[in-house]
């Protein structure tokens, strides 16, 4: 066990090692193990060289193989700045949908401008009116180029998520010729499945009951179901996962009671590479496949087995075989979602007994131990924490078995009877329609979801190592929550203006004492879709106030209006007038002028949007304040001007950096 973890503990550390300093704590935390070995499990120092050298290079491993670069035939390699379109060959990798009039997804370039070419490139076809099929061989004319970073921690952007994917480029088309279909059996059979189920049970429960068959990245589902799923805590349902095959492989097993060892390993084995190829070949589906083979080859050669001893070796050899899926988030929930089961749903039930009835405290155990078990994640990757999530999963277990075990008996009749599919139809979907009524009232809850704020990974072992350390060393323990919780008290409260910078886009967000206010270029729903993302990463639940100064009226005002109870147009704010609360102002300068002054706390910046602002500006001759933020790029003599009259760094045209944001 004690090998297991150091081994796991390497490649972890060596794949999510950032710096010279990560790696330095890492090296530190391994001596630290190694010195507790020598102490006082009395290992000789031979076999405690050897574990170590097998950790290092674990390290090696995982440092080395979990950032992939693009080959020297990648299409990022060919990414021109000549303006003249370049014609690429591929295959499509996914079903697409379509969306605002276009699809998109990875292709498996073979050539580009008739040279060889090798490597995944996104495509968008603009327009687009019908889905690409995965296997479809196009040909497209457009421009390669790099995908956009993205422009501030907080934020997603299109690299980051592309090189996770193995893909550094990204094509736009506006034309596509259909070379050929390839056969794609997986595909078609879970086309097949999802859409007979969504023809005889409707759109949304139908859609419910195929996610939980193939898992939601496979289904195409209604954003707001799947928001209200994540709302409640219950993102994991939509998920292929640990669950779903344990309905499955137990189901196989009970009707399998009776046979011969070799037909029940053989009835499991099938029953788990069915779930595998449909599902595809995620990090979580992977790991459950791996966990549940384990399991079921000790049991039915008479041996009992240790979850946890399982669970590690799973891990360790997941990573070494692949390193990068230690970067998936969906890797590390699942794999800390069953270490919490394994290690503390017993002792919670324990705990729960003299205060409930046995079934209830079984049924709490379980949602209580995964989310304590995935809640350090949740808050280093969202910031936010789901209030209701332990109550409705325990309100959701009576449904979620018999709904998973439904959807897989209709998805088996999908195949082979489909004329059965309306009766068993007529019994599942008031189930799916319990469910997600269930999911939505919850998710409709006064503050189901806790924005915490993203917290730093040094934060986060303050605090983690403070709760585990409780029960043996309280002083120690004592010491780093308090310091966690300082630290956090701090961030929280210090006066903080961060400028965000994407394309045509800005958002100018001030805080004040734990409080917030956003100023924002665009008035789309894009933007309004950033200033929620921003908010959430900052631990904010609302804007104190926001100021639209798009001259476009919001599209969609209700979106905004989520935000904030107070969301004005910079037209309705006029001379004289402050939009404002606590620490957090903003104001017209002029009557003949978009300028305005913000004032954060003590200090106050002034908000040029526009050259006409920045004249009325240079004529009045005012006091910059702390700094200037314009909402256009300066020219040569404008930037000149700028720096006699500013300290350097005090005004923003490009906010500061490459990515594009900016924080004081």
């Amino acid at each position: 066990m004690a090998v297991a973890l150091l081994l796991l503990l390497g490649l972890l550390g060596g794949a999510l090692a950032q710096s010279a300093l990560h790696g330095l704590l890492l090296g530190l935390l391994l001596l630290s193990a190694a010195v507790w070995l020598r102490l006082q499990r009395r290992w000789p120092i031979r076999r405690l060289a050897l574990v170590l050298l097998l950790v290092m290079l674990c390290a090696l491993r995982g440092s080395l193989g979990s950032r992939p670069a693009p080959g020297p035939l990648d299409p990022v390699r060919a990414i021109s700045s000549a303006p003249q379109s370049q014609a690429l060959v591929g295959r499509w990798t996914r079903d697409s949908t379509v969306r605002d009039g276009r699809c998109q997804g990875l292709v498996e370039v073979s050539s580009l401008d008739s040279a060889v070419a090798r490597g995944l490139t996104e495509v968008t076809l603009e327009p687009c009116q019908v889905p690409i099929r995965e296997g479809a061989w196009i040909r497209v004319r457009g421009r390669l180029r790099q995908p956009l970073p993205s422009p501030h921690p907080l934020l997603p952007g299109p690299a980051e998520r592309l090189a996770a994917q193995g893909s550094w480029s990204q094509f736009r088309a506006s034309q596509l010729e259909l070379l050929r279909q390839d056969w794609t059996p997986l595909a078609d059979l879970r086309r097949r499945i999802a859409t007979r189920l969504q023809s005889a049970a409707g759109q949304d429960s139908g859609g419910l009951m195929a996610a939980l068959v193939l898992g939601g990245a496979q289904v195409e589902l209604d954003s707001g179901l799947r928001e209200a799923f994540r709302a409640a805590g219950l993102s994991h349902a939509l998920a292929a996962s640990g669950f779903h095959l344990s309905v499955l492989l137990g189901t196989t097993l009970a009707l399998a009671r009776g046979w011969p060892s070799g037909l029940r390993i053989a009835a499991g084995g099938a029953a788990m590479a069915l779930f595998l190829a449909l599902a595809g070949a995620q990090a979580s589906v992977v790991r459950a496949v791996l966990m549940g083979a384990a399991v079921l080859l000790i049991r039915e050669s008479g041996r009992s087995s240790r979850p946890l001893r399982i669970l590690l070796s799973t891990v360790v050899l997941m990573l070494l075989v692949h390193p990068a899926w230690a970067h998936a988030i969906g890797f590390q929930l699942s794999a800390a979602a069953t270490a919490g089961l394994i290690l503390w749903a017993g002792p919670i039930e324990q705990r729960l007994l003299p205060w409930m009835p046995r079934r209830l405290a079984a049924l709490l155990s379980v949602p209580l131990a995964a989310s304590l078990a995935t809640l350090p994640l949740q808050l280093l990757h969202f910031g936010v924490v789901p209030s209701y999530g332990v109550l409705a999963n325990a309100l959701a277990a009576p449904l979620l078995t018999p709904l998973t075990l439904g959807a897989m008996g209709m998805a088996l009749l999908a195949l082979l009877c489909p004329p059965l599919l309306p009766l068993a139809a007529f019994a599942l979907v008031p189930l799916a329609q319990l469910l997600m009524a269930l999911v939505k009232g919850v998710a409709a809850l006064p503050l189901a979801q806790l924005p915490v704020g993203l917290l730093s990974p040094l934060l986060l072992a303050l605090l983690l190592g403070g709760v585990l350390l409780w029960g043996r060393w309280r002083a120690l323990a004592a010491v780093l929550l308090l310091a966690g919780f300082g630290i956090r008290w701090l961030e929280v409260q210090r006066d903080q203006l961060v400028l965000v910078h994407q394309g045509e886009r800005q958002w100018l967000l001030s805080r004040h004492q734990g409080r917030g206010a956003l100023v924002s270029l665009r008035s789309d729903p894009v933007s309004c879709g950033k200033a929620r993302q921003l908010a959430t990463g900052l631990g904010l639940h609302r804007y104190d106030w926001i100021l639209l100064l798009d001259p476009v009226p919001a599209p969609q005002p209700q979106c905004w209006q989520s935000l904030s109870s107070s969301v004005v147009d910079q037209s309705r704010l006029t001379l004289g007038r402050r939009l404002q609360s606590p620490g957090l102002a903003v104001q017209t300068l002029a009557s003949d002028s978009r300028g305005l002054s913000l004032q954060v706390g003590r200090g106050r910046w002034l908000l040029l949007p526009d050259r006409q602002a920045w004249w009325a500006w240079r004529r009045q001759r005012r006091d910059p304040g702390r700094g200037v933020w314009l909402g256009f790029s300066p020219n040569p003599r404008e930037r000149k001007h700028l720096e006699a009259t500013s300290a350097p760094g005090d005004w923003w045209p490009q906010a500061g950096s490459g990515s594009g944001w900016h924080q004081s």
